[in-house]
């Protein structure tokens, strides 16, 4: 299957951006505790609060990935 150029950007700047390297490895810890949180059959106040606080920061981490993303495009076609 092809890489969109969407895939080819992010890998780029995971390769050479180490902040945008940085906010993709806090978008997967975010990732991961919400897995686990979704997957308790009950879970407590306190859980779900954290649940709601990290969707927004997980959220927010990947606007801010998306734009570093559309700042690399524009570089790139006006380099070009």
């Amino acid at each position: 299957m092809e890489m969109t150029t969407t895939d080819k950007v992010k890998e780029e700047l995971l390769l050479q951006d180490a902040e945008f390297r940085e906010l993709a490895k806090e978008h997967g810890k975010y990732e991961e505790r919400l897995s686990e949180l979704s997957s308790l059959a009950y879970p407590s106040s306190e859980e779900q609060l954290e649940e709601s606080t990290l969707k927004k920061k997980k959220l927010a981490i990947k606007d801010q990935m998306y734009s570093r993303m559309l700042q690399y495009q524009q570089g790139q076609a006006s380099g070009h």
